[in-house]
């Protein structure tokens, strides 16, 4: 939110410099995005006359005018502004000007098609002083040619602009952020006459019925209107035009800018109607199903009986809270004027807003609460300035429906300052700052304070939040820096088994070379379907997007949907994994840790892409084995240990996956990606993909220990012998290897397999495969007969497993 120095000091009595006045802001949690001093800014841009322009003889679309900037000369300037005419004036920006909306300096010299152009005629938003973008600026006949913009404009003071956060409602207007300020103490307040005026007579409209049935969603609360007959619109004053311009508004007309003057400086949004533009009598209801509204920003909406209008006999003349309508908006004609102060649910009015998409002032503020209390006075502060600036009688106000009042009261203990905050607040301090931000001590009873929160602070429900608002005016860098105190005993385990696991996952797969991503938990329903979700427990029942509905029963959508977009920009050898929630069902056991991870096209263990000494080779299933193995041994459990089947995912290529398993339940699957699954996922080339849950995994056996064992190393040499079988293809290598190694678990100490071979020496239907085990004597020298021996029982255990005989 922006607001000017003067426009602050028309609430603060202060003298504090900028510098202080943006400090505090921040210290009471306003924070301060930029001070601009706009005289500075835009000080090289001048008052300037048009008093020449044609069409260019080389383009439809542009003119050549001859300015006049004060300088005793016409400048010849190329605009292509289609509001640009004889006579009239504008902003002008000699060359050499930085112009802030477009971020660039203006060079002099330039030819556009053939004809010299040496400035610029300017337009609101090239001076980032509105989004108006449709033309230049124009100023009134009387502006001095040759004058600074800013002089003329009045819009050389300081710019404040602050962020608000959405509880705070009550700081969208000049006046509560200058309620804050005092209450720092950094000024003194000044009181606002909201006083009733008396009226002229009885308003010839009603007090607006509400037609809502009792399962309508209703976002009106309170209708206040008035009507004052016999108004003279037109221009407002200039204090005023400069104040809405200093701020970045468009002066539009007076009554206008009396309504964006009050929602600026008080956070009350207000509506003014051309009441001769009414057809019957105005009603508050809500819309009818594809009903379309004419809004003031010249769009069309069609809108839902979730949304309140306020209508009349020919539809919607007003969305409540977002925005008016163009059919009665009020012009220079206007001379019978209803004006609006209404009170709105914040909830339903972002709902709107939402579904709508508009953006607006009313919007911004009504959504964060603004005082219910101001309803009617805000009405009475229109009515006031309307009067003012553009004559007329008011009549009786047409009051409808009711407040809705929180009237909070907390039980407030002064020690909860010194719990939360480590603060110590004197309690004369404490009663000072809160009363000073509008809070009233109803009671106090030892260090228990009775408090009564005012209507414009709704977001303060418990002691906390009173804590909040003593720490905000003591100022949180007095909050003290205090260290934690030193136990003398071993601090307990922190974290839980599966944040250890998250851990130990992601650093085993970093540390083979995959990066880490973070994908969406919501994917497209025929993705969720694919992969093995898609219930309708798991769709979100207001989704963000189209192709964001369900919850992800596996991460992989995620991660393929990265591979394939970082294909689509050249890199098509990725390894990536992500560890994250799965959803599996909508109970709490159905929510599931996984570790999950992709490899594309040459990224293999050793590095992706190509290499002069040979041809690079495509990941493939035994790549993405070796990177479950790895995640499984990080974690304490080995591979060979578990039960391997060759029973690929359904998203696996059906000869080129498998699952791992501990008994009844499954571990995880890996595998290379169905060619028909990435062809209908539009990816090219290899992918090679595993899954592990996390939380299937038992708990390891081996208690958890921060020493290392002991190296045990032996001083005798290993050696090795090879044994070839012949066996039925269908025998995996698997139960070859784990046979070999139930031979002799003292002495075996590692099998692999080194060869594969098939044809017709072997016989039809069977294969040769070649393992060779590596035996490590531990206490003695080995002697022939104890190999013999030991291969003796390598070679009867191969034969009882698998069936298969020794090859010779």
């Amino acid at each position: 939110m922006k607001f000017t120095l003067d426009w602050l000091k028309d609430h603060l009595d202060t003298d504090a410099s900028v510098d202080e006045i943006a400090t505090t802001l921040t210290t009471v949690g306003l924070e301060v995005e930029g001070v601009e001093n706009m005289g500075l800014r835009l000080e090289k841009f001048v008052v300037a006359q048009v008093v020449k322009a044609e069409p260019h003889p080389n383009s439809d679309h542009l003119n050549i005018c001859k300015v006049d900037a004060g300088t005793g000369e016409l400048i010849d300037v190329v605009c292509g502004a289609p509001n640009v005419k004889t006579g009239m004036k504008s902003v002008f920006a000699f060359p050499g000007t930085y112009i802030p909306g477009k971020d660039f300096e203006l060079k002099g010299g330039v030819v556009i098609r053939g004809a010299p152009s040496n400035g610029m005629l300017c337009s609101a938003a090239e001076l980032e002083l509105s989004n108006d973008h449709d033309g230049i600026i124009t100023l009134p006949d009387d502006a001095p040619i040759g004058s600074k913009y800013v002089d003329y404009a009045g819009i050389n003071g300081v710019v404040f602009d602050i962020s608000i956060t959405p509880n705070r409602g009550d700081a969208t207007g000049v006046y509560g952020v200058a309620r804050d300020l005092a209450a720092f103490g950094l000024g003194t307040l000044k009181a606002t006459d909201m006083s009733p005026i008396p009226s002229k007579g009885k308003s010839p409209i009603a007090p607006l019925p509400q037609l809502f049935s009792a399962d309508d969603p209703k976002t009106i609360r309170k209708f206040g209107g008035r009507y004052i007959k016999g108004v003279k619109n037109g221009p407002s004053p200039e204090w005023l035009q400069q104040r809405l311009r200093a701020v970045g508004l468009r002066p539009i007309n007076a009554i206008v800018d009396i309504t964006n003057w009050v929602s600026l400086g008080w956070g009350r949004p207000l509506h003014a109607y051309d009441a001769d533009k009414l057809v019957g009598q105005p009603v508050l209801r809500n819309a009818k199903a594809g009903e379309t509204f004419d809004a003031l920003d010249n769009k069309i909406y069609t809108l839902d009986e979730t949304m309140t209008v306020i209508a009349d006999d020919q539809g919607p003349l007003c969305l409540g809270g977002i925005m008016g309508g163009v059919r009665s908006g009020t012009t220079d004609e206007t001379v019978n004027l209803f004006m609006e102060c209404a009170s709105w649910d914040p909830e339903l009015v972002a709902r709107t807003g939402r579904k709508t998409g508009i953006v607006s002032d009313a919007r911004y503020r009504l959504e964060r609460n603004v005082d219910p209390a101001l309803t009617e006075p805000g009405l009475e502060l229109a009515t006031r300035l309307v009067l003012e600036l553009c004559g007329g009688e008011p009549m009786e106000p047409a009051i409808s429906g009711e407040d809705v009042f929180p009237n909070t009261v907390v039980e407030f203990p002064l020690s909860e300052i010194r719990r939360l905050t480590g603060l110590s607040v004197e309690p004369m301090i404490v009663n000072a700052i809160l009363a000073r931000l509008g809070f009233e001590i109803a009671a106090t009873k030892g260090d228990v304070l009775t408090v009564k929160v005012p209507s414009w602070r709704p977001d303060v429900t418990q002691k906390a939040d009173l804590v909040e608002e003593v720490m905000r005016m003591v100022g949180v860098d007095n909050v003290p820096v205090e260290p934690l105190p030193r136990l003398s005993h071993v601090a307990p385990r922190m974290l839980t088994n599966i944040q250890n696991r998250r851990r130990i996952a992601r650093r085993a797969l970093a540390a083979r070379g995959l990066d880490e991503a973070v994908t969406w938990s919501f994917i497209s329903h025929d993705e969720a379907t694919r992969f093995g979700g898609g219930s309708e427990a798991l769709q979100l029942a207001n989704a963000i997007a189209s192709d964001m509905t369900d919850m992800r029963p596996s991460l992989l959508p995620g991660l393929l949907a990265a591979a394939r977009r970082n294909a689509n920009r050249g890199l098509a050898d990725l390894a990536i994994f992500e560890v994250g929630q799965v959803f599996l069902s909508d109970a709490p056991e159905g929510q599931h840790t996984y570790a999950t991870g992709i490899r594309t096209g040459t990224a293999k263990l050793g590095g992706a892409g190509r290499h002069w000494s040979g041809k690079p080779e495509a990941v493939g299933v035994f790549d993405a084995k070796a990177d479950l193995a790895a995640v499984l041994d990080a974690l304490g459990y080995d591979i060979d240990k578990v039960q391997l089947f060759a029973e690929p995912a359904a998203w696996s290529h059906p000869g080129r996956g498998g699952r791992i398993a501990q008994g009844p339940k499954t571990l995880g699957w890996f595998g290379e990606l169905h060619p028909a699954w990435a062809a209908d996922l539009d990816i090219d080339g290899p992918v090679a993909a595993f899954e592990l849950d996390l939380d299937a995994l038992p708990e390891p056996r081996k208690k958890a220990t921060r020493t290392k064992p002991a190296l045990d190393l032996s001083a005798l040499m290993p050696l090795s012998r090879d044994f070839a079988f012949v066996v039925d293809k269908a025998v995996t290598a698997g139960a070859i290897l784990k046979a070999a190694r139930g031979a002799d678990k003292a002495l075996i100490k590692d099998v692999n397999v080194f060869d594969v071979f098939e044809g017709v020496h072997v016989g039809e239907g069977k294969k040769s495969v070649a393992i060779e085990v590596t035996i490590q004597p531990t206490s003695k020298t080995l002697t022939d007969e104890d190999i013999d021996k030991i291969s003796a029982a390598v070679v009867a255990a191969v034969t009882k497993t698998s069936g298969g005989v020794l090859r010779t």
